[in-house]
């Protein structure tokens, strides 16, 4: 049936393929949206975050004294603990005008929270006084600027040491540089600090160690690198355009996607209503008929599913180190193709219904 009605074929597997393809589009750069969220969080090497009293993300944390790294350094769990300075600030640009961007400042000589892939030059340049990294995917943004170039950020300045590749994080354009240029620049006095980095040894209990840390620091939030980036991604995503625009859009086209699915395989079993009335006056039985009708549903889905993840991986493949954010946890890919297959499922059994309720003799009138 399925090779000798091609054209109900060939549009059936269309209609499965643009789903498959734009709906994991949708949810591609989706997920992408959200490893950039809390990109500085996940990559900083920590495995414990402390902030402010109150505050449960990076973007409301205020200021900690610093003495608190003193204080965890007795706990015997602790590998490292890492002051950091996180704050917003302002790049002048060679054309006069101002762009707004995020200071880092990590601590030497470990700087812990700093860079974590560099396309030119190491992240030893931070190590130096006024050295700075930016990213190479927002060097247009800044004005282009050349290694070795000094910039004013806040009326201070600063040299462009190296570029980092893929160390951006969602909003303003990250700035590295080490916490002493960090604190001049953002007016952080010495005994402060935003945040505070913490790595515990290999085999020690997250939680234990995060209950010890809070009894310790009663007047700070103290939450695993886990909850910090959840916190992150909520907030922006409720905060911001991302909820009303891009997360309804998203929502909408996989409801879409569900809908035209279901109608597409319901639309292509109605139309070989007359192929089963032949069976059933050939003496197929009703599960016979059931069979054929699954059979088809999967073999379409499959094809579907094999075009679509191809266009879907050329899609990642083009974006990949773009601006454009993407990507598909381990675990999207199957859940995707499950459901596809029970969308095309179910739109079959919708239908069959109705074609089984047709009489053998009207495929010989």
């Amino acid at each position: 049936m399925l090779l000798h009605d091609r054209s109900t074929t060939a549009g059936a597997v269309l209609g499965v393929v643009a789903i498959v393809f734009l709906v994991g589009q949708q949810l591609a750069v989706m997920f992408g949206l959200f490893t950039l969220m809390s990109a500085l969080v996940d990559n900083s090497g920590a495995d414990i975050w402390i902030l402010s009293q109150n505050s449960n993300n990076t973007s409301t944390a205020g200021d900690l004294p610093a003495r608190y790294v003193d204080r965890l350094a007795g706990l015997a769990d602790i590998e490292w603990a890492q002051p950091v300075i996180y704050s917003g600030a302002q790049l002048k640009l060679p054309s006069g005008r101002s762009q707004s961007v995020q200071i880092v400042g990590t601590t030497r000589p470990a700087l812990e929270g700093g860079p974590w892939r560099m396309a030119a030059g190491s992240s030893d340049v931070l190590l130096e006084y006024d050295g700075a990294t930016v990213d190479k995917l927002d060097l247009a943004d800044l004005g282009n600027p050349k290694v070795g170039q000094v910039v004013e950020v806040n009326g201070k300045r600063i040299r462009i040491a190296g570029y980092t590749e893929g160390s951006r994080a969602f909003g303003p354009t990250v700035v590295f540089v080490n916490s002493t240029k960090a604190r001049e620049i953002t007016g952080i006095s010495a005994d402060r600090c935003t945040n505070i980095l913490v790595k515990l040894k290999p085999g020690v209990d997250i939680r234990r160690v995060r209950a010890e840390i809070r009894e310790l620091l009663p007047k700070a939030s103290v939450l695993t690198v886990s909850e910090l980036a959840w916190n992150i991604r909520v907030y922006n995503f409720t905060n911001t355009g991302i909820g009303s625009s891009f997360g309804f859009s998203t929502i909408i086209g996989i409801l879409v996607g569900v809908v035209i699915i279901t109608l597409t395989m319901y639309t292509n079993v109605l139309n070989r209503q007359r192929d089963f009335a032949v069976l059933r006056a050939l003496g197929a039985r009703r599960r016979d008929v059931f069979a054929i009708i699954l059979f088809q549903a999967l073999t379409i889905g499959a094809i579907g599913l094999l075009i679509g993840f191809f266009l879907l991986a050329g899609f990642l493949f083009g974006v990949k180190g773009s601006r454009l954010p993407a990507n598909l946890p381990l675990w999207l890919p199957p859940a995707h193709a499950l459901l596809t297959f029970l969308l095309c499922f179910l739109g079959s059994v919708l239908a069959l219904r109705r074609a089984l309720k047709i009489e053998p003799a009207s495929a010989f009138r």
